[in-house]
């Protein structure tokens, strides 16, 4: 028998059950993989608390995972039982030992990659390829704010966008992640949550302000990237962590600023674009450009994971082991 969390219904971490299930023959085009593991997100926790409603409850949550093809179906061409494999995006579900998957979504994995490293930064990896080469373009020329900078995400943004060559301007909450965030190559830090963001960004951009503002962060704090950014630069909200983000007046946008509200999971059902950031995040997984300290949990303990990363204390990437 498989070990499945399953979520009730939206709420609190108490409704995250542990089921058990048997392992599914798929269908067609699908394919049955048995997890090595298990990436686990914010994306995770919007999910169970309901802010991103699933179509139906109960519902197995979960958007990324690496192992081992187990079964294909009778159309399956693209992997076969035993290759190693990873996917990100939806259908969600991955909170189990093995689940079935459409097989476009899977992406083989060289022997050079773990799937442990896999797991853990597929999500954070695509995104951060979409943040810093789609919705912005960012060149040597480019200073960006990231918020977070010594989270998951944050953590690899920093490390490619200063591959790229820009001067990166990274928010933190404590001085402990300062020099984790320092570490990984920002190029200034600003401390605390009662920081003057907006005053410290204009000093150390001689009043300028950045070329494009990354906020993950939500509730407050969008209002005050919009204010960071340079005239005709851009202001990216892609997560709120820190709670439901107030209407946003045209008026803030002036002069000449714009605002984007990219979504991973929608630029994923793309498939050319998911081919595109699935092989980027991988070939920079193999470069150690993306490469972050993990923490591991049992399956069975889903629900410690989700506290540990809502509350913060996580400065990497958790992951649940089946």
């Amino acid at each position: 028998m498989d070990i499945a969390i399953t979520l009730t219904t939206p709420g609190g971490i108490e409704q995250l059950k542990i089921t058990l299930q048997e392992p599914q023959a798929p269908g067609p085009n699908e394919i049955r993989i048995r997890h090595d593991a298990i990436g686990v997100n914010f994306l995770d926790i919007y999910h169970r608390k309901g802010l991103y409603p699933l179509p139906a409850y109960p519902a197995v949550i979960g958007a990324e995972g690496a192992g081992v093809v187990e079964a294909v179906g009778s159309e399956v061409t693209t992997v076969s039982p035993g290759d190693r494999v990873v996917y990100m995006g939806a259908p969600v579900g991955a909170y189990v030992s093995t689940r079935l998957l459409p097989a476009h979504r899977a992406i083989r994995l060289a022997d050079d990659v773990g799937s442990k490293q896999a797991a853990a930064m597929m999500l954070k990896g695509m995104t951060a390829y979409m943040l810093l080469h789609r919705i912005h373009t960012v060149t040597p020329e480019s200073t960006v704010l990231v918020h977070a900078a010594a989270g998951g995400l944050g953590t690899l943004m920093v490390r490619w966008a200063k591959h790229l060559g820009a001067a990166v301007i990274g928010t933190v909450s404590s001085a402990e992640k300062a020099a984790l965030a320092s570490e990984n190559g920002a190029d200034h830090l600003v401390i605390g949550r009662d920081a003057d963001l907006v005053a410290d960004v204009m000093a150390l951009t001689s009043g300028r302000g950045v070329d494009v503002g990354y906020d993950g962060i939500g509730g407050a704090m969008l209002a005050k990237t919009i204010q960071c950014i340079r005239p005709f630069g851009m202001a990216a909200s892609f997560g709120q962590a820190a709670g439901p983000i107030p209407p946003v007046a045209i008026e803030a946008l002036r002069p000449n600023k714009s605002l984007s509200h990219p979504s991973i999971m929608a630029a994923s059902t793309d498939p050319s674009f998911y081919l595109e950031a699935a092989t980027a995040a991988i070939e920079a997984i193999r470069l150690g450009i993306l490469t972050l300290p993990t923490r591991e949990f049992a399956l069975s303990d889903a629900a410690a994971a989700h506290t540990e990363l809502e509350a913060g204390l996580s400065s990497g990437s958790l992951l649940l082991i089946p």
